[in-house]
């Protein structure tokens, strides 16, 4: 009995859609995972307000371990008040943001914390730039500004930044003093309380400077035996000139 065949070009076609159903299968995965920073009903000026960061895992063979944030501009790291996050993970600011980071997560586990921010700038959205770091060295870097190649889903096949959007103020709201860095309050304190001492005292510097290549020595003895040794040259000379001058 006769079976009909496939022709040539059927087949083709469908080695060529299983390989497009595969690859597609293949970087569903990583492009699904993402970065995400969350608070409820923000809106610009509002203060104390608490965001979630949360940063999923895109190792199938270590774990978080650290998460750098630079912040956007209108928050400083001292405006940052840390809440709580993975189980032994610390806080630290930086000249740029701050880090959480403590012992690897489990393999696969995402990466969640919560912080306060004392106020938020007037502005209609925040980016918060974000560095995932793993135990085997790698980093995820959450830096994307644009959105471009997103799915239905939202979710691009770049590493977007977590953004957060804020309604408008609210009427009458305003901008409140900068907080101040952990280094001015020391240096503020200690001006306050000694201004007679440090106007008076010498810097060490200075007090060295005075006597380098003296040992110590006042100015007057080396010039008073220089004249000395000059004084007696004069006198052996005057003298033995007069002796020639009476033997002859």
């Amino acid at each position: 009995m006769h079976r009909p065949t496939l022709a040539p070009s059927t087949r083709r076609l469908g080695v060529l859609t299983a390989v497009a159903f595969a690859v597609t299968v293949a970087i569903a995965a990583p492009a699904a995972a993402h970065a995400e920073v969350e608070a409820e009903g923000a809106r610009a000026l509002d203060q104390n307000v608490e965001l979630t960061f949360s940063a999923e895992s895109e190792s199938s063979s270590a774990g978080i371990t650290k998460l750098e944030v630079i912040l956007p501009e209108g928050i400083a790291p001292a405006d940052i008040t840390y809440e709580k996050g993975p189980d032994g993970w610390k806080f630290a600011s930086t000249g740029r943001g701050y880090t959480v980071s403590g012992e690897k997560l489990a393999v696969g586990a995402d990466a969640e914390y919560v912080v306060t921010v004392r106020q938020l700038p007037d502005a209609k959205s925040l980016v918060f730039k974000t560095l995932q770091s793993y135990s085997d060295g790698r980093v995820d870097r959450w830096i994307e500004l644009d959105d471009a190649g997103e799915d239905d889903h939202g979710h691009g096949h770049g590493h977007p930044a977590p953004s957060l959007d804020l309604k408008a103020a609210a009427p009458g709201a305003k901008p409140v003093s900068p907080a101040p860095s952990p280094s001015e309050e020391p240096s503020t304190a200690a001006s306050s309380s000694e201004p007679s001492t440090r106007a008076s005292a010498p810097s060490a510097e200075s007090a060295a400077d005075s006597t380098d290549g003296d040992d110590g020595l006042p100015l007057a003895v080396p010039l008073g035996i220089g004249a000395a040794v000059l004084a007696l040259g004069a006198g052996v000379w005057w003298f033995r000139r007069g002796r020639r001058s009476g033997t002859t």
